[in-house]
Order: C-alpha cells, then sequence, then structure tokens
C-alpha cells in the first residue's frame, strides 16, 4: 500500500491539531513540574490556561509507540529501521536508542566500556573536529545507526566528538494544552489501620492531603513536523518519504494508544484537523502500519543501510 504525500512537496511545515477530552468524567490531571507544580498561565488573551503535557513527554510517548517491548525490537510495521539495542553484561536487554531520552547520546550507549558506536561515530565524523559542522553527514550517519535521532534530535555532548558540537534539533514535536481551565480541588487520607498516631515521617500514621486535578472545555493536542529540516539533509525522496511516513505513525499511533497519560489522565481523540498545509489529511492508523513495510524496502533499494547495532553496557 502506498501513501500520497504529493501535498507535502512543497510546504515547509506539516501543522496538526487534535481534540481531546476526558475518558471518563469531567477531571484530568496535568503534568507537574519541581518547584511550581501544574504549569498555569495566562493565554494572550488573559485566559486561563494549562499546560497538561510537555514537548518532551510527548515526544518520549510518540517514541514507546513504535517499541515492542516484549520482543525487544520495532513493532511490526517498522521491523527493519536502524537501531542500538544495549544489553547488559549476561547478555538480557537493558535499553536501546529509541527509548532512552537522549537517544544514541545515552550514557549507556556511548560511556560505557563497550565503545563500539563511540569509535564509529568517531571515526565516520573526524572531518568535523574543526571548522564547519556537516549536518548532512552527521544526517546519513544517523540514518544508519539512529534513524530516531533524525525526528526527535540528538546532541552528542562530547568534546571528543567535533567539539560537542554536533547537535539536531528536533522535526517532530507536540505538546497538549487546556484553556478556560478550573481548579478541582479533592482531597484524601492514607489510612494506618494499625497505628494511626504513628510517626508519619517514616510511613506509619494517618496522613491527609490536598489534590488539585483540572476541568476544561477545550483540551487540544499540537504537532509540528518540519519537512524543510528534513528536506535539507539531502536524503533520496524514497528515505524522505519513510522519515515523514514515520513522523505520522508517530502522531497517529499516540492519538490512538498513548492518550492514557497519567492514572488519572485519561483522555480520547475527539477530532483531528490539518492545520497546514490546507488539502491533507493525516492517514489512518491501519493505512500507516500498511504502508510502512514498503517504505522501508523503498528506502533500502534507494541505498539506505539500516543497521541493527547491539553493545554490551557494563561501567
Amino acid at each position: 500500500m502506498s501513501l500520497d504525500l504529493s501535498v507535502l512537496s512543497n510546504t515547509p511545515r506539516l501543522l496538526i491539531q487534535a481534540k481531546l477530552q476526558p475518558l471518563q468524567g469531567t477531571r484530568f490531571q496535568p503534568t507537574g513540574f519541581p518547584e511550581i507544580g501544574a504549569a498555569q498561565y495566562e493565554g494572550p488573551d488573559g485566559t486561563a490556561t494549562l499546560l497538561v503535557e510537555s514537548s518532551q513527554s510527548i515526544a518520549n510517548r510518540m517514541e514507546e509507540v513504535c517499541w515492542d517491548k516484549v520482543a525487544n525490537d520495532w513493532v511490526q510495521p517498522l521491523r527493519g529501521l536502524s537501531v542500538i539495542k544495549v544489553n547488559d553484561k549476561d547478555g538480557n536487554p537493558l535499553t536501546n536508542s529509541v527509548l532512552e531520552a537522549h537517544r544514541i547520546n545515552s550514557p549507556y550507549i556511548l560511556e560505557g566500556k563497550d565503545k563500539t558506536v563511540f569509535d564509529r561515530l568517531k571515526k565516520e565524523l573526524a572531518s568535523m573536529e574543526e571548522g564547519f559542522v556537516d549536518l548532512r553527514k552527521l544526517a546519513n550517519v544517523l540514518l544508519k545507526l539512529d534513524i530516531n535521532a533524525l525526528l526527535h534530535g540528538v546532541f552528542l555532548a562530547k568534546k571528543e566528538l567535533a567539539g560537542g558540537r554536533l547537535r539536531l534539533p528536533r522535526a517532530l514535536s507536540g505538546f497538549i494544552e487546556a484553556s478556560k481551565v478550573n481548579t478541582a480541588a479533592s482531597g484524601g487520607v492514607k489510612n494506618d489501620w494499625v497505628n494511626p498516631s504513628g510517626d508519619t515521617s517514616k510511613g506509619f500514621g494517618n496522613v491527609p492531603f490536598a489534590r488539585d486535578e483540572f476541568v476544561s472545555p477545550d483540551i487540544e493536542a499540537f504537532f509540528n513536523l518540519d519537512l524543510a529540516q528534513l528536506r535539507g539533509y539531502g536524503f533520496t525522496q524514497p528515505v524522505y518519504e519513510l522519515l515523514v511516513a514515520l513522523a505520522l505513525f508517530k502522531i497517529r499511533g499516540f492519538l490512538e494508544e498513548r492518550l492514557r497519560l497519567r492514572t488519572a489522565c485519561d483522555l480520547e481523540c475527539m477530532s483531528i484537523e490539518v492545520k497546514r498545509p490546507s488539502g491533507f489529511q493525516l492517514p489512518a492508523w491501519n493505512e500507516l502500519k500498511a504502508a510502512l513495510p514498503g517504505l522501508i524496502e523503498n528506502a533500502k533499494q534507494a541505498a539506505a543501510n539500516f543497521e541493527i547495532t547491539t553493545v554490551t553496557y557494563s561501567k
């Protein structure tokens, strides 16, 4: 099955918005931040607004859509794409470049005794130790080793690698906001049936607590795919189309399967609208699943070399 991506050929951005609502009831719990709690603020017109999910969290959740933790591999439609797997010293799966927060720059990949990936990067990017950083060359190396980093960005912060100057910004990003929000204050108590007046600092005793959730008539997820950035890497058309389809797979998969953000934040997607460019529709989940194996094969035939690299992590 093929996807028609021709509408995206001459546009710099793909912008998508999705209407969300709580799956049950009206309350939801937003992401929290150290020292400030929920990110509440006034919108440009003074509307009470709330950050429900940050761009960092959305990136992690879109990556999780792609990985089969039981099989320790890409989900079936994405099998064959490049990835770095990390095993422990006993050969058991430990982590991988899809799920690691810093992808190929993970300390489990670059900081252990196994220097396979580090030495490979140092060798293939040696020409950038001084002077101009060739982003196209960096992108081609990442295509072979860690295709996921081309969409979600990477910062190889090692002075031995071009002085720590090798970085790519996110091409795919997203966040969730709610407007016209009101606080739904509640609370509860942790009961100790054995010793209600016990030392609470040690986990004993009854502990009352306050809890803030929120309600909103307008919860929206926003997604931005930088098509100009992807085209700028100079890949062949089959590789470019594969990257776009992979990004769409992540967006659609998140909206279909990853909207249970927390115990008290279970959302569902009500509608999806493509803001730019006009005339493009986000393909259905099953369409993307059916099309991606063929797009991966097309990219391979266009000289894309996707490698499955395994390293062993030991301190």
